[in-house]
């Protein structure tokens, strides 16, 4: 049998309601133990840690070992990602939106940065 991990948008489509539920917990709380973190969820310990290495498996969340009230567990934390920054640039240029309260999307300085764009995209689309 073959393994295939998923992440991202695709791991959360595979995850039970449990599993989802759990995410969010972790997610809206910014972070819990796991010993809070199964009884938040109204689960056994063996369910909770179960999830909670779905989660960890999918990269959905982050697990570190801690102390916590004297006893030895782990500290959940959302998965923070890289961020692509290349994804605001258009060549050289950086997006026209990025620091500017009021940006016009009907303005030149976002026409150039959308052509630019484009020209990424279809470099045949200049001649």
């Amino acid at each position: 049998m073959v393994s295939v991990s998923v992440t991202g948008s695709e791991a959360i489509e595979t995850l039970s309601e449990a599993e989802l539920a759990g995410l969010e917990l972790v997610r809206e709380s910014g972070g819990i133990h796991q010993s809070d973190f199964w009884k938040e969820l109204d689960v056994s310990s063996r369910k909770g840690s179960r999830i909670v290495e779905t989660l960890v498996g999918h990269e959905l969340i982050q697990r570190e070992e801690t102390v916590y009230k004297g006893h030895n567990t782990y500290y959940l934390t959302p998965r923070t990602r890289d961020l692509a920054f290349s994804l605001l640039m258009a060549g050289d240029q950086l997006s026209p939106f990025i620091g500017e309260e009021e940006a016009n999307h009907r303005s030149d300085e976002f026409s150039q940065f959308i052509m630019s764009l484009a020209f990424e995209e279809y470099p045949d689309a200049r001649d």
